[in-house]
């Protein structure tokens, strides 16, 4: 597929090259120099680790790889015509390796969806073992089933105990010591150690030395846990593996970087929405005739109340008929979610489908009383039945979207959706900001998980 694109893009370079205002004429040396490249660019994507199989399933590794490998090809070219003394055509220079880059990484991209697609139906799995104790082998085991996406298909456990199966209901297929043979006995793939598996690093050392020899990949699940690849650094020190965790983002979040940020992209998003806000505004009045906004106290940052601002998607009387559901709430811990609400209006499902009733809450966001990114913005109510843990979410702003929201929004359990808002808080950056507003477009237009 590489080679195909990269082909395309030194043709369509070649035809496009003079659209440009600095497009130069082709010498006869660009029939041999072209393939070339294509050959000399695959060989750099091969070197840059790009085709390593083990960073294809998710992270950004392999994308960094191909932009290395991509301006490394454009660097080299430069300096090569430069030493040279060769021409190389300007225009040919700026959209090959524009396009071509562009090409490769969207290509990539559209792999994924493809293979996780795939992977949610159940095929092209990896068949693994998870080996330590058993609570780690469960909780390992739990996630793989939740990101089916991923494509691992869970056989069993290696661990220690004596029995036929871990608390979690997967089969123990035996002990550590006999991993070689679990492997070749139930055809595994992959073998994941989590903590528990081995007692002493010379245990490791001998397990990596009795897999050599099979193709086996190994991936271990370190006690650090929530914790974003930004923070780590390993650091080899007389044979170990030293790894430095930068500290918890949360003070970083609140600083002016990302309130900056924040006024700038509401005030944008503001200008832009207005005419879709008007009409809702005009289709909740002429529903019932009542009030179009609707606020409601809730928690911000450090713990300070502000009126949360949305368009009223209920009837006028929703928070009088609340104690009469409360026994039909299907939410866990303290939130309250119910798929058919008989107190949302017809107005109300619609624009609560596409996310269009938080629209308001840019205003709060100007104000500074939200983010646009950040854990969801609590009931006073729902903030007093916090256990110590859970307050760290109210270190940050509130905010329109988050981690959650984009991981699968009223889908989740309270315990998925709190571990993901304290992943943000201890984690945040500027970037998973703009990667969380890029899957909040797609999550609302799929709707999933919304009511």
């Amino acid at each position: 597929m590489d080679g195909v694109l990269l082909t395309l893009a030194l043709v369509l370079a070649t035809f496009a090259r003079g659209m440009l205002p600095f497009g130069d004429e082709l010498g006869g040396h660009m029939v041999v120099v072209g393939p070339l490249l294509v050959l000399v660019w695959l060989g750099l994507l091969w070197g840059f680790g790009s085709y390593q199989l083990r960073h294809q399933r998710a992270g950004v590794i392999e994308y960094k790889r191909v932009v290395m490998a991509s301006f490394t090809m454009a660097g080299t070219v430069g300096i090569t015509s430069y030493l040279l003394k060769a021409e190389f055509p300007r225009g040919l220079f700026v959209l090959l390796f524009s396009a071509g880059t562009v090409a490769l990484i969207v290509s990539r991209f559209a792999r994924r969806q493809l293979m996780h697609a795939i992977h949610r139906r159940g095929a092209l799995l990896t068949p693994v073992a998870v080996a330590g104790d058993a609570g780690h082998v469960d909780a390992i085991a739990k996630v793989l089933r939740r990101e089916s996406w991923l494509g691992y298909r869970v056989v069993g456990a290696v661990t220690g105990d004596r029995s036929a199966a871990t608390p979690g209901g997967l089969p123990i297929l035996g002990s550590t010591a006999e991993t070689v043979a679990v492997i070749e006995e139930h055809d595994i793939a992959t073998v994941i150690f989590a903590e528990g598996s081995f007692a002493t690093p010379a245990d490791f050392r001998r397990m990596a030395w009795e897999l050599e020899e099979k193709d086996i990949q190994m991936i271990m699940v370190p006690t650090l846990t929530d914790v974003s690849a930004q923070r780590l650094d390993v650091r080899p020190v007389a044979g170990l593996p030293l790894v430095d965790v930068d500290r918890p983002q949360a003070i970083e979040a609140a600083r002016w970087i990302k309130r900056v940020w924040d006024v700038v992209g509401s005030a944008v998003i503001l200008l832009l929405a207005a005419p879709v806000m008007g009409l809702v505004a005009l289709a909740i009045k002429l529903e019932d005739g009542g009030p179009v906004m609707f606020r409601q106290r809730r928690v911000g940052l450090k713990g300070e109340e502000f009126d949360c601002l949305k368009f009223r998607s209920m009837c006028t009387d929703a928070e009088a008929r609340l104690a009469a559901l409360m026994a039909q709430n299907e939410g866990a811990g303290p939130l309250f979610k119910m798929t058919h609400d008989p107190r949302i209006t017809r107005v109300g499902r619609f624009i609560r489908r596409f996310s269009l009733d938080e629209l308001p809450q840019l205003w709060n966001a100007l104000r500074g009383d939200m983010s646009l990114v950040g854990p969801r913005p609590a009931l006073p109510a729902e903030v007093a039945q916090y256990d110590s843990d859970t307050r760290r979410r109210l270190d940050v702003r509130p905010g329109l979207t988050g981690l959650w929201q984009v991981s699968g929004r009223s889908n989740l359990s309270w315990d998925d959706t709190v571990r993901l808002d304290l992943y943000y808080v201890d984690n945040w950056s500027m970037v998973q900001d703009l990667m969380i507003l890029a899957k909040t477009a797609r999550a609302v237009v799929g709707s999933s998980g919304a009511y």
